[in-house]
């Protein structure tokens, strides 16, 4: 796939990248060069592979699920300037 120049501007414009002319015409083939290399990697047959944790061949240690550690509510929420109900309370970022 090749990208156009406008292309490449409608990925800044989305990514809130604000580019110069120059640096859009350089990155069109660079972008293009790696969507074709993913185009390239998408026609590999991958039907009958598993899938790995690891390429090399060793077994994972599993560890019991456990708490080992906790209890600490009271003493972690004395350093807060301000709780409630057993949490932190924090200033509204989101409107």
């Amino acid at each position: 796939m090749s990208l156009t120049k406008k292309d490449v501007a409608k990925v800044a414009s989305l990514a809130r990248i604000k580019m110069s002319d120059e640096k859009l015409e350089a990155l069109v083939p660079q972008l293009s060069n790696i969507i074709g290399f993913v185009e390239q990697l998408a026609e590999v047959n991958t039907d009958n592979v598993e899938p790995l944790a690891s390429v090399v061949d060793i077994n994972l240690r599993l560890r019991p699920d456990e708490v080992t550690d906790g209890g600490y509510q009271k003493e972690i929420l004395a350093n807060a300037p301000e709780t409630l109900e057993g949490y932190f309370v924090v200033p509204k970022v989101v409107e």
